[in-house]
């Protein structure tokens, strides 16, 4: 049975794990409002180059481009995983492995063979001891510019354009909000036509120099704002995933504490009295032998 003094010491002890615990809440939801402020930022501008992309694929009859150019035998896929550095953000890793293998597993039955780039040392550590050929590891900046992505989007069109992987998939978390965390499987390259919705009404454009100019400088373009929005969605969705997982401990230290004290209070209670019927028994024994 645990002594008064044991008892102590982990209430203690839960009070210091919930002082840490509301501290890396606090840090989460001040990175996270920033973080937040930058995939709001970033979306419209991804979603606009969508739409110009859009209308001008659909204005061109026979353009062939090597990013638009799909395979019919796929030899070789490519697929980025974009995990956190860290832990203690709840289900955010694991989720996104899970969607990850789910890929892998597909690919493997259609007995395509599957190279990995990995973000974050969390997806670096779980497939690195899988067996499965990664190509490239990466360190989860925490922040990332888009100068960063875009060295990783010339590495990816280098591969593709090269022939050394014929499909390139990222496989990220998307930002709902701070309870909602989806991951997401998408296809980079080659860059899926029919998902480019040209925007509907509001006239036609006249593009300078020409159109399939303009497409030969957006398309790499479009390729790295894919990987830097993924990048944002990801960072955003980790502290958000962080923040809960803080929340939910704290409270639970809170309950812990409460049940702790209670547990401390009734033992202390319970000792005090066997010491007042150990004085009691005291006296009336000592009465009795003065009778």
């Amino acid at each position: 049975m645990a002594t008064l003094r044991d008892i102590k010491r982990r209430i203690k002890s839960v009070k210091n794990t919930q002082q840490i615990t509301k501290a890396m809440k606090m840090v989460s939801a001040a990175k996270l409002r920033r973080a937040e402020e930058e995939i709001k930022a970033a979306r419209p501008y991804a979603q606009k180059m969508k739409e110009v992309l859009g209308r001008l694929v659909s204005r061109q009859e026979g353009f062939e481009h090597p990013l638009l150019k799909a395979k019919e035998v796929i030899e070789k896929r490519e697929i980025i995983v974009f995990t956190a550095e860290r832990g203690l953000c709840g289900g955010f890793n694991s989720n996104i492995i899970k969607a990850a293998e789910s890929k892998i597993r597909e690919s493997l039955e259609e007995e395509v063979p599957v190279s990995l780039t990995l973000i974050g040392r969390k997806g670096i550590s779980y497939f690195s001891k899988r067996g499965l050929e990664v190509r490239a590891t990466y360190p989860n900046p925490g922040r990332v510019d888009y100068p960063w992505a875009a060295r990783l989007g010339e590495t990816m069109i280098d591969a593709f354009t090269k022939g050394e992987v014929d499909e390139i998939y990222m496989v990220f978390a998307e930002f709902r909000s701070v309870l909602i965390q989806r991951p997401v499987v998408t296809r980079l390259l080659p860059v899926e036509t029919g998902g480019l919705g040209a925007e509907e009404g509001g006239g036609d454009y006249i593009f300078e120099p020409s159109d399939r100019g303009i497409l030969n400088e957006l398309l790499p373009k479009y390729v790295n704002i894919q990987i830097y929005t993924a990048f944002l969605e990801s960072i955003a969705s980790e502290h958000g995933a962080r923040m809960t997982a803080m929340d939910s401990a704290t409270n639970n230290a809170s309950e812990m504490i409460a049940r702790l004290t209670l547990h401390y209070n009734r033992a202390r209670q319970a000792a005090i009295t066997k010491e007042l019927m150990d004085i009691v028994n005291g006296v009336e024994a000592m009465r009795k032998r003065s009778a």
